[in-house]
């Protein structure tokens, strides 16, 4: 996209050139003759310079300069004037304007000049883009993430959050899922009803049935009052089965029956109660495996699984590490009222380099501890944790560029094979001990490789049966 810029001044001829001039440099002109005309263009069009002249018809442009630093901040303006003294730099300055060119105009400076400003508001609108992505994430709740494996949980929440239909969320411990489970709850027509989370894995099996599905007055010993359990008391909102995967057998046969009828009878009780609750399940188990090994009902798997959306591992989202760990930054910063503003290059590489293990929970963990530790104004490598600052990435092979470059296993192999044969000076008994091979299974390795030729006559076993090739 071209450059836009809105030039004002009130004279025609040297509106024409303007334009005429700019425009064989690529840039997008229009132009205005006056103040007034200006901010009407400006009110409808969003130019990414403004270039005035100071004295505009009926009107100052340093005035106008100050109505547009009022109005419109993010945009750079550039003031024309015949007279290049102190005391009027002084007054565009103070007007708000980015810069300020003497007449005649000398189009090369004009063009050094808009070149700048437009770097100026590029910057400024990635600035403000930032800072809107950290205040309002677009998953919505606190989820944060601009890489292309979050792009799709995004768009996959956007189809299905105002839907009914049952969502079964997966992913590694820490990566957010109950984040996106309230993302779903929030854009959903429930948004209004309550949302309640239950931890699976944190209660006993007859606790987790009474907290489900309620229980009636004297169904056990500490029952001293009936309780509607939470499918009924969420009625209207969300629920959320965190750790699904963790459920007994006994249990999951009574949920499936419930979320099929959609009523629910309480522990100790003989009645049914109807509810109305969309049931969202997380779980970071592979539950498919888990069917097959016969510790999650297969119908019961499909029951919860109507649309399924995965939350992609922190070392999977690229850049997103720095983006949410400024989040974090900037949430223990305000906690503790120190003015730590952002991390230093060395910290970020750190950062990106290394895997996070446990997602997103971990990084949170780093980033409070580092902004607890720091006395700079910017996290520094020595305020982040031992395993962090240590860590080395030892690349088997160069990451391609593109799926062409990718390897096949064999491939693979016999690279990694050839290069410890390096590493060891060409000594095939002290390679096959530490690819942890027999000598003649090295040896037929490197013959399939091209590497060796047999030795006439003479068999497999022996150092002296190949020469390399």
């Amino acid at each position: 996209m071209p450059n836009e810029i809105l030039f004002i001044d009130d004279e025609p001829e040297m509106r024409d050139l303007v334009k005429e001039t700019l425009g064989a440099r690529g840039f997008s002109v229009s132009v205005a003759a006056s103040a007034n005309e200006g901010l009407a263009r400006l009110a409808e069009s969003n130019p990414d310079v403004i270039v005035t002249d100071v004295n505009l018809e009926g009107s100052s442009g340093l005035d106008f300069c100050k109505q547009v630093n009022v109005s419109r901040p993010d945009v750079p303006v550039i003031v024309v004037t015949a007279f290049g003294s102190m005391e009027m730099a002084v007054g565009a300055i103070r007007a708000g304007a980015y810069d300020f060119i003497t007449k005649p105009l000398d189009m090369e400076q004009l063009v050094l000049t808009l070149g700048r400003a437009t770097q100026l508001r590029r910057l400024r609108d990635e600035v403000k883009r930032l800072r809107e992505q950290v205040a309002t994430p677009r998953g919505g709740g606190s989820i944060l993430g601009e890489s292309p494996a979050m792009q799709k949980v995004y768009e996959l929440v956007e189809r299905v959050a105002d839907s009914e239909a049952t969502v079964l969320v997966t992913g590694e411990s820490g990566t957010g899922k109950e984040l996106v489970a309230r993302a779903l709850h929030e854009k959903s027509r429930r948004a209004n009803g309550p949302f309640v989370a239950l931890n699976c894995a944190a209660l006993p099996e007859t606790i987790l049935e009474s907290e489900l599905f309620g229980h009636v007055r004297g169904a056990f010993t500490d029952a001293r009052n009936s309780k509607p359990g939470l499918l009924v008391s969420a009625s209207g909102g969300t629920l959320l089965l965190d750790e699904i995967g963790e459920m007994t057998p006994s249990t999951q046969v009574k949920l499936l029956r419930a979320l099929q009828e959609r009523t629910v009878r309480p522990v100790g009780g003989e009645q049914e109660v109807p509810f109305d609750v969309r049931v969202i399940a997380a779980t970071n188990r592979d539950l498919e495996q888990e069917v097959v090994a016969h510790r999650f009902r297969e119908d019961l798997y499909y029951r919860i699984n109507v649309v399924h959306v995965h939350v992609p591992p922190l070392r999977a989202r690229g850049n997103d590490v720095l983006l949410i760990a400024q989040a974090f930054l900037r949430r223990f910063a305000e906690q503790s009222g120190k003015a730590v503003r952002g991390f230093s290059s060395q910290a970020a590489d750190r950062l990106l380099a290394y895997d996070f293990p446990g997602n997103v929970r971990e990084l949170q963990n780093c980033v409070e501890r580092a902004v607890a530790l720091t006395q700079f104004d910017q996290i520094t490598v020595e305020d982040l944790p031992e395993k962090v600052r240590e860590h080395r990435t030892v690349p088997t092979s160069p990451t391609p560029d593109s799926p062409d470059e990718l390897l096949s296993l064999d491939e693979l192999e016999r690279r990694y094979v050839l290069r410890v044969l390096r590493a060891v000076s060409g000594n095939k008994t002290l390679a096959a001990q530490v690819l942890g091979l027999d000598r003649r299974t090295l040896y037929r390795r490197l013959e399939r490789y091209g590497e060796l030729r047999p030795t006439r006559g003479v068999g497999l076993d022996g150092p002296e049966t190949h020469t390399d090739a």
